[in-house]
């Protein structure tokens, strides 16, 4: 089960008055920061995760823009979690508002026929208690389920039936499974295959040769064969992650590994509080042009050390810029697969991470003295000192923001002002007209102003 666009979906939720109009939630350090969730109503209009929020202005001047709230966006995960616990044993979180669960027997203890009629009644008890639309999609495996999720949203559910699935996935490309990066896409489409039916047709020791484990699991899924066991996470955590948006878009791709590598330290100092090692990570970089890339790595052995951690950022990085002229917009630095962190004395009594845990526990209580940031790494102060030499800059934009230009048109004399700002803005700035929905004089409204879009279909 995943929550349709759950940053916007709260939003809404919270505020009633938001209802049937288009949200994005967003924002920045001087108010013109990026799109992080944006409700189907807004994404009609062309709004994505990661636009700057001018350009969501420009694309959509009737949409609502609302600051994140956090605190409530976790509440609204508990609220959601709390009432999946009812129905299964068995559940999976894999993040804020997505997890997996466990059907095999829940349909008859709760009175339904069939799985369907269970997941469409925990679907009706979410929206009316919580708020938030939930999508859902049956299948007999994770990777299954989470793309029949995928292909109903928004607020819907779709089962795969058992049989069905290699037809259900033949056309499926590669690059909506999760764990397919850029990287292993490149590599499976230098083998012809950009679906998971050009796959299944492959030789399975290719796969294997290639791939190793995941080739094996992906060639399974393409055939419709692979049929998991969801196994209750032993972790709270499943993954953390931490990213910025960039003060502007940084050509200098160095000054913007200083705020990759602060990320990570503030990652880092999660381990320590919460007694977790990674075994994986993964960083990924958005360029100006809202393309991004990622590479990920598994460790030989989890890890929670700077030393050790820092190095291998650094090199994942510079592959990913490697021959990369745009400017950067964003970095994020994320760790899934933990540990529990156990620092075993060694023959002296002593673990070399010690000294550093007795530090984080030092710093932690200046800071509950002293306020946040009272003490700062040389990588945070040079992050910081970056950040205030970007604000004092002109922004970097691709063209001059509305506010910007209105500032150049007031300096000019009285007879060049008048419609000069009409002119400029005419084509690009004009919001949409009755008249623009064709002949019959109707706006071009998204399908989910107005009306219900629940629904729960079947494949096939």
């Amino acid at each position: 089960m995943d929550g349709d666009a759950f940053f916007a979906s709260c939003e809404v939720a919270l505020d009633p008055a938001l209802r049937n109009r288009p949200v994005y939630v967003g924002g920045g350090r001087r108010g013109d920061g990026i799109v992080i969730a944006a409700n189907y109503i807004a994404k009609r209009f062309g709004l994505i995760t990661g636009m700057a929020c001018f350009e969501a202005r420009r694309k959509c001047p009737e949409g609502v823009l609302v600051r994140p709230h956090y605190n409530e966006y976790r509440r609204l995960s508990l609220e959601i979690f709390k009432r999946l616990k009812n129905y299964t044993p068995t559940l999976v979180p894999t993040s804020i508002d997505e997890g997996f669960l466990d059907f095999t027997d829940s349909p008859r203890v709760f009175g339904c026929r069939t799985a369907t009629e269970l997941a469409e009644q925990i679907r009706r008890q979410i929206a009316t208690e919580v708020g938030v639309p939930i999508s859902a999609g049956l299948g007999s495996s994770r990777w299954l389920a989470k793309l029949a999720t995928e292909h109903c949203k928004p607020d819907s559910f779709l089962e795969v039936p058992e049989g069905r699935e290699r037809e259900f996935l033949a056309l499926v490309p590669v690059k909506k499974l999760t764990g397919i990066a850029e990287r292993r896409a490149r590599a499976l489409r230098s083998l012809g295959v950009r679906t998971l039916g050009e796959v299944a047709r492959l030789p399975l020791e290719m796969l294997r040769r290639r791939f190793g484990v995941f080739g094996l699991e992906l060639w399974l899924l393409a055939r419709g064969e692979l049929h998991e066991t969801l196994e209750p996470s032993n972790n709270a955590r499943t993954c953390i992650s931490s990213a910025t948006t960039l003060p502007y878009d940084e050509p200098d791709h160095e000054a913007a590994l200083l705020f990759l590598l602060d990320q990570t330290e503030r990652v880092i100092t999660t381990f320590f509080r919460e007694n977790l090692k990674a075994r994986e990570m993964g960083v990924f970089v958005r360029f100006r042009g809202f393309e991004g890339d990622g590479r990920s790595v598994r460790f030989p052995a989890a890890q929670f050390e700077p030393r050790v951690i820092d190095p291998v950022v650094e090199q994942l990085f510079h592959e990913l810029v490697a021959g990369q002229r745009e400017p950067i917009r964003q970095v994020c630095i994320h760790f899934w697969n933990f540990e529990p962190l156990d620092l075993q004395p060694d023959l002296f009594g002593e673990h070399p991470e010690f000294k550093r845990r007795e530090l984080h526990h030092a710093l932690e209580e200046i800071e509950a003295r002293y306020g946040p940031r009272s003490v700062k790494s040389g990588t945070r102060l040079l992050a910081e000192s970056q950040a205030a030499h970007l604000l004092g800059e002109k922004a970097k934009c691709p063209f001059v923001p509305q506010r910007e230009m209105e500032i150049k048109v007031g300096q000019l004399p009285e007879a060049l002002r008048e419609n000069t700002l009409d002119a400029v803005y005419e084509d690009e700035w004009r919001p949409l007209e009755p008249g623009d929905g064709g002949a019959s004089g109707e706006l071009p409204l998204p399908r989910t102003w107005g009306r219900s879009t629940s629904r729960a279909t079947k494949f096939g």
